[in-house]
């Protein structure tokens, strides 16, 4: 038996667009709706946070939906019905012209190779679990992936990997060596879901700012913490300034 069930705006891509517009990037969501009550729903929620949603196509289908258990402690598991994420077409979307993209595996396998062909400088989320093209992950300008999805990499083949550790926090390795780590600050989780996702949007507007390598783990370590003081993948977004102040504090 659980609580009352809780209807909270997320997928991966959109809590990413919501994240990194928060921490004040230029965002602009390439992704598809479905033509339905809900995909109205998550239209106005991004355009709330500022995301631009002019690359936002709807389908037919039914917008893609996560189905999330929260134990006590914060911890989550989740089965996601990717419905319209499916019918993603990039034909027209000039992916050459962003500083970074930043993408994950809730799109079709295909779109990802491809986002991998043609963009500049691509920060690739390998989550939900599963299998990548090696030549698409050699292609990456980083790989971010948590413990367990990095277990189906040969790190030695990637550029850059960075591997998230929850409360441990983050460490990057170039060809299977380490480069630098972070370690995560003390919090008191709420919800988990979407911490990830929010340290890959500061990571990624790190990336765009040509950060060093420490600072933009520990900035992005710093993020996604601070992202699991509320309920939902998008009810704790921190601003840079919330997370320069939280860094100061140690």
């Amino acid at each position: 038996m659980a609580g009352d069930v809780v209807r909270l705006p997320g997928g991966k891509g959109a809590n990413q667009a919501a994240a990194a517009a928060r921490l004040g990037a230029r965002v602009s969501l390439v992704a598809s709706l479905g033509d339905d009550e809900a995909g109205d729903w998550l239209h106005a929620v991004l355009a709330a946070h500022g995301v631009d949603l002019e690359l936002v196509q709807r389908s037919p289908r039914p917008t893609g939906t996560a189905f999330i258990t929260v134990e006590d402690g914060g911890e989550n598991e989740i089965v996601v019905s990717s419905g319209a994420n499916a019918d993603l077409d990039l034909s027209g979307v000039a992916l050459e012209s962003f500083d970074v993209v930043l993408a994950q595996m809730e799109v079709a396998r295909h779109i990802v190779d491809e986002v991998a062909r043609r963009a500049a400088l691509l920060v690739l989320n390998v989550a939900p679990a599963g299998e990548v093209d090696p030549d698409t992950l050699a292609r990456c300008s980083v790989v971010v992936a948590n413990e367990i999805e990095a277990e189906q990499f040969d790190l030695g083949a990637i550029e850059h990997c960075v591997i998230t550790l929850g409360e441990r926090g983050a460490v990057h390795y170039r060809r299977g060596r380490e480069v630098t780590r972070a370690r995560a600050p003390r919090v008191e989780p709420v919800d988990t879901v979407g911490a990830g996702d929010v340290f890959c949007a500061a990571y990624a507007l790190q990336v765009a700012r040509h950060a060093a390598p420490d600072e933009a783990l520990e900035f992005a370590v710093g993020a996604g913490s601070l992202a699991t003081l509320a309920l939902g993948a998008q009810g704790a977004l921190p601003t840079e300034e919330e997370v320069r102040q939280w860094l100061e504090r140690g």
